[in-house]
């Protein structure tokens, strides 16, 4: 790869890519952000890429003008985010972005032959099955950025085909690990946002405390590794040392680990299948000293247990849970709803959702928008 695509480039995500990228030799052809114009003018200006997309039109015209003294093109616009991905000077893409909106721009960057370093997990929850077939039918890679499932990858490395017999899926558990459902009725989005081991962006923050982020990565496995729902088993392990796990036929276990750093599954996904120096820490198991693992709890945690009856079902149930997590996320974090409502929205939500099994995008883009819609008019 000689030249990187970035959405969401101001992101947690984003933002730890470049720090990766300024240890390689990578062009970067394109940046986007929602409206953090301070810091995407910082990166245009160290990076120096062809094309800036900013979502938001009165942002963007700020920004425009901002640097007009570069040679950097800025856009906006409905279709900016698909274009970005699509624009021809660029190898791959790292999609970085947050929610539904990641998977138009990644069927974009597929469709123009582009190599995807996927850290939108909801281009699969949605159109997971549309998704992989559009990749494999014009032999895309699809490179995961999530810890997990980039764990997942590389412990797959060398396997024989046909051996895997299990996937298990590792959870921090969130700030509220081991709490019942009258204990997080009073949580606040304050209490929701401290996120014991990670720094990530306020929805995901919020996904990992009620444990939707691990519903979602439970489909989005699911689809990247062609397993049914049964052979994935999630393990809390609050420590977030082993990243994942796969267990063979034989029943030996193999394991991936390192320090809670989201560069290093990121480099991993850009350099793939090389390994390089990295920027993240060695690994102290003595400064550990111990590891935990616990059985994750479906009964206090709905949206996980929606998620596992979702992709069971499969169709657009997952694209509903997803639609009205992204709802109900919101309503919680503007002070609407309580902590508990979140899950108890998102199963209705997904158990209304009538069974399509085969769907085009246009039926993944509608079901979203009846989960959201369904959502509101419950409060």
């Amino acid at each position: 790869m000689n030249s990187i695509i970035i959405l969401g480039s101001t992101g947690s995500i984003g933002t730890q890519a470049l720090d990766v990228i300024d240890k390689l030799n990578i062009k970067v052809s394109v940046l986007t952000a929602r409206k953090n114009i301070t810091l995407l003018e910082k990166q245009i200006r160290k990076y120096k890429p062809e094309i800036a997309v900013v979502t938001q039109e009165k942002y963007a015209l700020q920004l425009r003008e901002n640097i007009k003294d570069t040679n950097c093109k800025v856009i906006c616009g409905k279709d900016s985010l698909c274009q970005a991905a699509s624009y021809e000077n660029g190898d791959m893409i790292l999609n970085a972005l947050v929610g539904i909106a990641g998977l138009l721009p990644t069927m974009a960057a597929i469709n123009a032959g582009k190599a995807i370093a996927l850290a939108n997990k909801e281009t699969l929850a949605t159109a997971g099955k549309l998704v992989m077939k559009t990749a494999k039918d014009k032999n895309i890679p699809i490179l995961p950025v999530d810890s997990e499932h980039a764990a997942i990858l590389q412990c797959l490395q060398g396997v024989p085909e046909n051996s895997l017999k299990k996937i298990l899926l590792t959870a921090s558990g969130g700030p509220f690990l081991g709490k019942t459902i009258n204990d997080m009725k009073n949580i606040t989005p304050d209490e929701a946002l401290k996120h014991p081991n990670w720094d990530m962006g306020a929805k995901i923050t919020i996904d990992s405390a009620t444990m939707m982020n691990k519903g979602l990565e439970l489909i989005e496995a699911v689809h990247l590794f062609n397993v049914k729902p049964e052979q994935v088993q999630i393990i809390v392990h609050p420590e977030s040392v082993i990243h994942s796990m796969i267990e063979l036929n034989d029943n030996s276990v193999i394991a991936q680990m390192g320090v809670p750093d989201m560069r290093i599954p990121i480099q991993y996904a850009l350099t793939y299948p090389k390994r390089l120096p990295s920027p993240a820490a060695e690994l102290d198991l003595f400064k550990y000293g111990a590891l935990n693992f616990i059985k994750p709890d479906f009964d206090n945690f709905k949206c996980l247990s929606a998620c596992l009856t979702a992709i069971k079902r499969g169709g657009l149930a997952p694209c509903a849970a997803n639609g009205a997590n992204e709802a109900a996320v919101k309503l919680f974090l503007d002070k609407k709803i309580s902590f508990t409502d979140i899950g108890e929205l998102v199963t209705k939500a997904m158990l209304n959702q009538p069974d399509i099994i085969d769907y085009t995008i246009s039926d993944v883009l509608q079901a979203d928008k009846n989960a959201r819609e369904f959502v509101f008019s419950q409060i």
